[in-house]
């Protein structure tokens, strides 16, 4: 389990965003295995748009490799004409220096956000910018 109890995804949720109209998901594989995924979503129709990270995680034995960065930029590439936002357990520093990298800010907080460990996140933004 790549989220230790914070994983707010049920299986069908998780299938249901997967194939949704204006979500955007992709997978990273070595030798036939899954070893990471991403998503994220177009909000709304019509300009101005934006659009939110939904979820990025990379197997632990797979990390420190460039994967997350590289799921990262697809997701950016999928988001390349609005801001984007996502939400970050504010313990997870690897994640949040990714983010910072790429142009992300910390604009807010979410006490209790998950709801596995009641853990906060940081919400974040990242206006739109060339792709990494």
């Amino acid at each position: 389990m790549l989220f230790g109890g914070d994983n707010p995804w049920p299986a069908r949720a998780f299938r249901d965003a997967v194939v949704f109209p204006g979500h955007h998901y992709v997978a990273a594989r070595i030798d036939g295995r899954l070893v990471g995924y991403a998503g994220a979503a177009r909000l709304g129709l019509t300009p101005p748009l934006e659009y939110e990270v939904h979820t990025i995680g990379v197997d632990p034995d797979y990390q420190g490799r460039g994967i997350g960065r590289r799921l990262l930029a697809d997701l950016l590439e999928f988001a390349c004409d609005g801001p984007t936002f996502l939400e970050v357990r504010t313990d997870n520093a690897a994640a949040i220096a990714l983010y910072e990298s790429v142009g992300f800010e910390t604009v807010g907080l979410r006490k209790n956000y998950y709801p596995g460990s009641r853990a906060d996140a940081f919400t974040m933004r990242r206006d739109l910018q060339e792709t990494p």
